[in-house]
C-alpha cells in the first residue's frame, strides 16, 4: 500500500495562555506523527501540571472580564469564530486528514457541525438565565438564577477531535465559562490549537481559553491539575470508560462534578420486515465510518432470523468492497487507525475470536497502516471483542430469533451508549427503544448522529451527564436560589 506525504505541517505548536503561544515550561516538546505516512507533523509543547496551573490560573483571572461581556459582545465572537472556520475549511480537512487520518466524508461531517455548533452558540447568550418561583411568604420575591460556575476543565479524545474538542469548549464558553482545554496528544492541532486560533482571532479575551499539550502517556499529570485546582469548577471527559472512571473517582475526593461520554458497544437491531437494501447500507455507514473510530459506531448488529442469512450475505459482500488506503484520497472510505497500538490490538481481538470459532466474512488481515472494514459471526460471549468497545472497523453479525431476544441480548452490556433500529413498524421501532437501556436510541437509521442542540450522553457504564447547547447549563451553570423582600419582615423575637 502506497504512502504519499500529507500537504498539511505546522512547524510548531505551542500551549495557548493567557492569549499567547508559549513553550512548555519544561522546554521538552514531542513529535506528532501522521497515521497515514508516518512524518513528522509537528513539534508539539509536552506539557506538565505546571504548564496546566499556569493554564488554570490565566483563565481564572478572565473569567470576571468574559463573564460580564453584554450579551452581543459573547455572541459577537461565535459568529466571528464561524465565518473564519468557514474560510478555512479545505485547511481543516487537510489538517483533519494528516493528523488523524480522517477521510473527506467525516471531515466534512466534523466542520459541519463545528459551524453549526458556534453558531447556535451565538443565541445561547439571550437564553433566559432563571426563572420566577412562588413563594407562601407574603412580599418576597424568589428566583432561581443560572449563574456560570468560572472554569471548566476539558479533556477531548482525538478520533472526531474538531467536534468533540469544540463541544467540551463552545457550551461553557457561551455560557459565561472559561476553559482549559487538554487535546489528545494524536491531536495536538485539529483538537485544540486550531481552536485556539479562531476563538482568539473571532475576539475571545485573552485567557477565557487556555490550551496545555502533552506527550503521549503523560496526560495524568495535565488532567490531575485539572481534578486537584480549587479554581476548576467542573470537568468534562469525552473518552474510555476505563479512563473515565479513573477521572470520576479522583473527581470524587475533591466533590468535583464531571460530565463523562464513555465507551460504547452499541447496537444495530434489524427486524424481520425490514427494508433489506436500506438496513445493509445503513449498518455498513453505521459501523464503518471513520474506519470505526467513533464511540457511536455500530459493534454488534442483531438480525430476526428469517432476514438474517441475506442479510449477512449482502452485508459482507458490501464491507469487503470498501475502498481503504489514503485518507488525503474522496474515495477512501476505510483510512488508517490512529496508531500502531490501535493496530496490533484489533489484530489481536480478531485472531483471539477466531481461535474460540468466531468466521471472518469480510477483511481480517491487516494492511498496515490500516485494518480493512471486518465482518465476524459466531463470536462467543467469552471473546474479548464481545464483551467491551473495539474502537475500530470490526462488527460483530449475529441472528436472534426476535427483536425481544435482541434488545435483552444489548441489555445485557455494561455499557448504554448509543442504539439503533431498522425495522418497517415505526411505531414498533420505538416501543423496542423504550426498553433499551442507552442514552440515545435512532429508529429507522444507524447510530452515528450528532446535532450540537442534542443531549448527548449514556447510561451504565457509558458515562453520565449531557453534553447539547440545549443542555449545557444544566451541566456548567450553578443554580442560585434568590429573594428579595418589598417590604419589611415582621420576626418572632
Amino acid at each position: 500500500m502506497a504512502r504519499t506525504g500529507s500537504g498539511w505541517r505546522k512547524s510548531r505548536i505551542g500551549h495557548f495562555i493567557g492569549g499567547e503561544w508559549v513553550a512548555a515550561g519544561s522546554g521538552r516538546t514531542y513529535p506528532d506523527h501522521s497515521p497515514w505516512s508516518g512524518e513528522v507533523l509537528a513539534e508539539v509543547a509536552a506539557g506538565d501540571a505546571d504548564d496546566a496551573q499556569r493554564a488554570i490560573t490565566a483563565a481564572h483571572e478572565a473569567f470576571p472580564g468574559w463573564s460580564a461581556l453584554p450579551p452581543w459582545r459573547r455572541q459577537q465572537v461565535f459568529l466571528r469564530a464561524a465565518d473564519l472556520l468557514h474560510a478555512r475549511r479545505g485547511e481543516v480537512l487537510d489538517a483533519l486528514a494528516a493528523e488523524t487520518g480522517c477521510g473527506r466524508y467525516f471531515g466534512e461531517v466534523q466542520v459541519d457541525f463545528a459551524l453549526k455548533l458556534l453558531r447556535q452558540a451565538a443565541q445561547l447568550a439571550y437564553q433566559p438565565t432563571g426563572s420566577l418561583l412562588p413563594s407562601d411568604v407574603e412580599g418576597t420575591q424568589a428566583m432561581a438564577v443560572r449563574r456560570p460556575v468560572g472554569v471548566v476543565g476539558a479533556i477531548a479524545p482525538w478520533n472526531a477531535s474538531l467536534t468533540l474538542s469544540g463541544r467540551a469548549v463552545v457550551g461553557p464558553l457561551a455560557l459565561g465559562n472559561t476553559v482549559v482545554l487538554k487535546p489528545s496528544e494524536e491531536a495536538p492541532y485539529t483538537g485544540g490549537a486550531l481552536w485556539a486560533e479562531v476563538l482568539h482571532e473571532a475576539g475571545l479575551p485573552a485567557g477565557a481559553l487556555g490550551v496545555v499539550t502533552h506527550a503521549p502517556g503523560e496526560a495524568g499529570g495535565v488532567a490531575d491539575a485539572m481534578l486537584a485546582s480549587p479554581l476548576v469548577k467542573r470537568v468534562n471527559f469525552t473518552g474510555s470508560t476505563p479512563t473515565g472512571r479513573r477521572l470520576a473517582e479522583k473527581a470524587g475526593r475533591h466533590l468535583k462534578r464531571v460530565v463523562l461520554q464513555l465507551s460504547g458497544q452499541n447496537p444495530l437491531i434489524v427486524t424481520r420486515d425490514a427494508d433489506l437494501t436500506y438496513a445493509v447500507n445503513a449498518a455498513t455507514y453505521g459501523a464503518f465510518i471513520h474506519q470505526g473510530q467513533v464511540c457511536m459506531c455500530a459493534r454488534r448488529i442483531y438480525v430476526e432470523r428469517p432476514l438474517a442469512a441475506e442479510f449477512t450475505e449482502r452485508f459482507a459482500a458490501k464491507v469487503a468492497a470498501l475502498p481503504t488506503g489514503d485518507p488525503h484520497d474522496p474515495a477512501t472510505v476505510v483510512g488508517p487507525v490512529i496508531n500502531e497500538w490501535a493496530l496490533a490490538l484489533l489484530d489481536r481481538r480478531v485472531k483471539e475470536a477466531v481461535e474460540l470459532g468466531s468466521r471472518v466474512l469480510a477483511g481480517g488481515v491487516p494492511q498496515p497502516p490500516c485494518y480493512p472494514a471486518t465482518v465476524l459471526t459466531d463470536v462467543p460471549d467469552e471473546a474479548e471483542i464481545a464483551q467491551g468497545e473495539t474502537f475500530g472497523p470490526v462488527v460483530v453479525v449475529e441472528a436472534v430469533d426476535s427483536a425481544e431476544e435482541a434488545v435483552t441480548r444489548a441489555n445485557a452490556s455494561d455499557l448504554g451508549l448509543a442504539a439503533s433500529i431498522i425495522t418497517g413498524r415505526p411505531q414498533f421501532g420505538l416501543r423496542l427503544a423504550s426498553r433499551l437501556e442507552v442514552g440515545i436510541v435512532h429508529v429507522n437509521d444507524q447510530p452515528v448522529n450528532d446535532e450540537p442542540q442534542m443531549p448527548f450522553g449514556g447510561v451504565k457504564d457509558s458515562g453520565w451527564g449531557r453534553f447539547g447547547l440545549g443542555f449545557a447549563a444544566e451541566e456548567f451553570s450553578e443554580l442560585q436560589w434568590v429573594t428579595v423582600r418589598d417590604q419589611d419582615r415582621d420576626f418572632p423575637f
